[in-house]
């Protein structure tokens, strides 16, 4: 079992496996959520993820519609501010840009290892501009994230 709590204590969670993707997204509001260079997103099946404790300190924003539905996302701890998994993932997760049966979890949160790494960058043409991404892994903008979503069958 892989455990997960916000900066208080307050907000607890659970799961058993994750099921990946593990992506570093660079978007102009993952940065603003994260107040860093990039939001660091592991998914995990639905099923296979379980809140422990906190519903009531969660509160979920919806940010303005910027292209096309679904709208962005962010739930976080109203006692410290961490951004936590969404309890209520239907219709559409933060970040999750549409992938069915899947619940996205700030990685920054987990107490335990997952056992995944990191495996892309997404949204590099929107990182910041002081920050280099200096690892090997696979950097995506959004025509190559969309091609690359498309090719493995994946939805946008």
């Amino acid at each position: 079992m892989i455990h997960g709590s916000c900066l208080c204590g307050g907000v607890r969670f659970e799961f058993t496996k994750p099921a990946g993707p593990f992506e570093l997204c660079h978007c102009r509001r993952c940065r603003k959520v994260t107040g860093s260079a990039f939001f660091s997103g592991l998914y995990v099946r639905i099923e296979d993820f379980r809140l422990v404790e906190g519903i009531e300190l969660i509160t979920t924003y919806e940010a303005p519609i910027l292209r096309e539905p679904p709208a962005y996302r962010v739930s976080f701890c109203n006692r410290c501010g961490s951004p936590v998994p969404n309890p209520d993932p239907a219709p559409a997760q933060p970040r999750s840009r549409g992938r069915s049966g899947l619940l996205e979890v700030p990685a920054g949160l987990l107490d335990d290892d997952p056992g995944l790494k990191p495996d892309k960058h997404i949204f590099v043409e929107l990182k910041a501009p002081w920050f280099e991404v200096t690892d090997d892994l696979p950097q995506y903008d959004l025509p190559g994230l969309i091609a690359l979503r498309t090719k493995t069958k994946m939805p946008k």
